[in-house]
């Protein structure tokens, strides 16, 4: 086989099993893992495909398993909608549980020293900006600029990637904020939409789908919300 049809094949093959996309469509299954209902999250028709609705005030979803295990780099996108209410709301909550305790977070007010990956908004009248946050056993980096306002109400892409040495998060494939961090790959855990895992700072809004990938790809290779990049929703 020539060279260059064998590295086009093994870099295909690697992409493949290197990347998921999670469609947010039933209360049921999320990327074949269980879902576990809070509140009354809903089920919802959009521009983007299917997605589950939040209110704020006590929906979520705590799905039973998280991608990204044993990653040293990757790239985390989360398509969704804010809609307003508290300034603080954390919409995706990727855990890693802690083998000593079995917990994803422990109970508030204890402080959560848990590995994780998690994305918030910070909502400011009618605007919010993004609040990414980066934790693992060797260091911790939030990424927020609360100058960089966007409007609610729209669906946005937003971002995070690490490239091995440099955290970064991006809105609709811009560029917000980046930090040098030192990071360890996270073991097993899970994921909640909608809030944090200690059922605390609810999101109103809506979450349509999340792509993972276990490298850090360039702003020019992220999801959009118009064109053939943004994944198609088997149930729209």
């Amino acid at each position: 086989m020539p060279l260059r049809l064998l590295l086009i094949l093994l870099l295909t093959t690697t992409a493949n099993a290197a990347q998921s996309i999670w469609h947010f469509n039933n209360l049921h299954t999320i990327a074949n893992f269980k879902v576990e209902v809070e509140g009354h999250p809903r089920q919802v028709t959009s521009p983007v495909g299917s997605a589950l609705q939040f209110d704020g005030k006590g929906d979520s979803v705590l799905i039973d398993g998280r991608p990204l295990v044993g990653a040293a780099t990757f790239t985390a996108e989360v398509v969704f909608k804010p809609e307003g209410g508290q300034l603080e709301q954390r919409f995706m909550h990727i855990a890693e549980t802690d083998p000593a305790t079995g917990l994803d977070a422990p109970p508030p007010p204890t402080p959560d020293h848990n590995s994780r990956i998690m994305f918030e908004v910070r909502v400011v009248g009618d605007n919010w900006y993004l609040d990414t946050h980066l934790r693992s056993k060797t260091g911790v980096q939030t990424l927020a600029s609360s100058d960089k306002l966007h409007p609610l109400d729209q669906w946005y892409v937003v971002a995070q990637t690490y490239d091995g040495k440099t955290y970064r998060s991006y809105v609709n494939g811009v560029l917000e904020e980046q930090a040098d961090v030192a990071f360890t790959p996270h073991g097993p855990g899970r994921v909640r939409l909608g809030a944090r895992m200690n059922h605390l700072t609810y999101f109103h809004g809506a979450v349509a789908e999340a792509r993972f990938t276990d490298r850090a790809l360039p702003p020019e290779q992220l999801l959009q919300i118009a064109g053939s990049r943004l994944g198609a929703d088997p149930k729209k």
